[in-house]
């Protein structure tokens, strides 16, 4: 197990508030300043020369991008297109396939809202019905998830969508375990990745889904705007962005169609896509272990961190095991009192969290606007003593 300093050096290579707790790093991410600087001289360049960045210059520098991301992720750079987040990438792949009414389409009660709509919103103008399986909350392990899930699939399903670590929750999906059971049945599965790029260690290839997108944004600290959608190779025919442009028509063939069609959807800012490989660099420098020993002391610190709340806060019950824990993880608080239920952007008791300690952490009302999750992330440039005052300012307002 990590030990933790109260004090650390990792704050001053991002520009995060020092007037701040801030313990949400995975709502937005949060991007290192030498990020940030190599992307300032990218759209410098840029601006100095637009004609001759986009015609001459850009093709070469996103293959190059993209190709450090499939080495990172485990995939073929032909299975790769950036899109700008996993939301996005979601609705690629939804808005291409063709479902009718006879269809199912298969997901969790802990889908994120907005790729929840993304499902509503085709069921809708095809017919095909949305099924939910509801996960135990708590659980108790991650064959839990596997037997809810497929105990929902019928003749009739065509695909499911799924977290690989859930947003609401912070549960890390069996994600290989349940492409392959759906597999064997015949069913597709859309992995929606949003937090696991950065957070686990991922080989696309190994997990075998027929769809997958990641947000680079979040874990992997690159800046806001960059994600990607992995399309296996048998599967991409079928596949567009959502914004048809040149590369429907083109006659190049040294390319094919799905890249000719997502690397370019019109002008736009490529830089974030372009900063990918430097968030790569840099964020695995930080350790002398690299990436792994990263993702190993997130975890280990969100692990004490979530014991510690639970102590000082009297809560006995985990919410799922350890193995099922990225680098994030949540809290059961006791259910929202009175007039206080949640009804706005943001929850009562997240709001006096920020308002009174000035500590930025999220409340998930889920699964309804009484029950109260508190989500806290780590990152590198946390530290112990900002948990230990996270729960005294929550000692005080519970």
């Amino acid at each position: 197990m990590f030990q933790y300093e109260h004090t650390n050096k990792w704050p001053l290579y991002w520009s995060l508030d020092p007037n701040v707790t801030f313990l949400n790093h995975g709502s937005f991410g949060a991007c290192p300043l030498q990020v940030l600087t190599a992307q300032a001289q990218l759209r410098e360049k840029l601006e100095r020369e637009p004609v001759h960045f986009f015609i001459r210059e850009f093709e070469t520098l996103l293959n190059e991008a993209r190709g450090k991301l499939a080495e990172f992720v485990g995939a073929k750079p032909e299975e790769l297109a950036f899109v700008p987040n996993a939301t996005t990438g979601v609705n690629a792949v939804l808005r291409s396939l063709n479902f009718s009414s006879t269809d199912e389409l298969l997901t969790t009660d802990q889908e994120y809202n907005a790729c929840r709509n993304a499902l509503n919103f085709v069921s809708d103008r095809t017919g095909a019905k949305v099924i939910v399986a509801s996960l135990p909350f708590p659980i108790e392990s991650p064959q839990q998830i596997v037997e809810a899930v497929i105990k929902h699939i019928s003749p009739r399903t065509r695909l499911a969508l799924l977290d690989h670590v859930s947003s609401s929750t912070a549960f890390v999906f069996p994600i290989k375990k349940l492409v392959k059971e759906l597999a064997k049945r015949g069913v597709d599965t859309l992995v929606d990745g949003a937090h696991a790029v950065g957070m686990l260690p991922l080989n696309l290839e190994e997990i075998g889904a027929a769809y997958y997108t990641g947000n680079c944004h979040k874990w992997l600290c690159a800046p806001k705007g960059a994600g990607f959608l992995y399309v296996r190779k048998d599967k991409q025919e079928n596949i567009h962005p959502l914004t048809i442009s040149h590369g429907a028509n083109s006659t190049r063939i040294d390319k094919s169609r799905f890249q000719l069609e997502f690397d370019w959807v019109g002008t736009d800012d490529p830089t974030a896509y372009l900063c990918v490989p430097e968030a790569i660099k840099f964020m695995g420098s930080l350790l002398p272990g690299g990436w792994l020993e990263l993702m190993e002391k997130n975890k280990s610190m969100v692990l004490v961190a979530r014991h510690l709340l639970q102590e000082k806060l009297g809560i006995k019950i985990d919410c799922c095991p350890d193995e099922m824990i990225g680098s994030m993880a949540v809290v059961k608080l006791p259910d929202e009192r009175g007039d206080k239920v949640y009804s706005g952007l943001i929850p009562p008791l997240q709001n006096d969290l920020w308002e009174k300690f000035r500590i930025e952490v999220p409340i998930v009302c889920w699964p309804n606007k009484r029950k109260r999750l508190l989500r806290i992330s780590a990152q590198i440039y946390n530290s112990f003593s900002q948990y230990e005052y996270l729960a005294e300012a929550l000692v005080k307002l519970l």
